[in-house]
């Protein structure tokens, strides 16, 4: 019994912790010395960038990961949602699972050359791929291998 309660909470800790991640991640897109401005080379901007929504507060947040206004809102509401859902384990285990498919998801969009600006609405591309990538992977080990592991079930049957 003791491993399911540690398992339950391992799977809270990751929620709260990505949640936070993601939070820092939202608030620090909106505060301009935290974004650097795109270089002409290395950055995909709309040739409309002027009147586009996606150019707005586009920039690289910590000079890595390329944001604009949206992206940073998704980031800080996934990131209160992680927060949130530490309350209980079945609401961490719920955001960790449909975090995992969301995020494996989006990083694959960011490597598709049509979707990897979410189809004109916010980047994915560069290292939003492998960040998103990581995070999903880690939430989906918390969320549903390590569940599996301790409760003697089947990956498969404990989904």
């Amino acid at each position: 019994m003791n491993n399911v309660n540690n398992a339950d909470m391992i799977e809270r800790y990751c929620a709260l912790i990505i949640g936070i991640l993601f939070l820092i991640l939202g608030i620090a897109g909106f505060i301009p010395a935290l974004v650097s401005l795109p270089g002409t080379t290395a950055s995909y901007v709309p040739i409309d960038a002027t009147k586009s929504a996606y150019a707005m507060g586009f920039g690289y947040v910590f000079g890595l990961f390329p944001t604009n206004f949206l992206h940073n809102i998704v980031h800080c509401a996934v990131g209160l949602f992680g927060i949130t859902s530490y309350n209980s384990t079945s609401s961490a285990r719920i955001f960790n699972r449909s975090f995992a498919v969301a995020y494996t998801f989006l990083s694959i969009m960011g490597l598709l050359p049509l979707a990897k600006t979410t189809f004109g609405l916010m980047p994915l591309f560069g290292n939003n791929v492998w960040l998103n990538a990581l995070t999903a992977s880690v939430t989906a080990y918390y969320g549903i291998v390590i569940p599996a592991k301790v409760r003697g079930t089947s990956v498969l049957h404990d989904l």
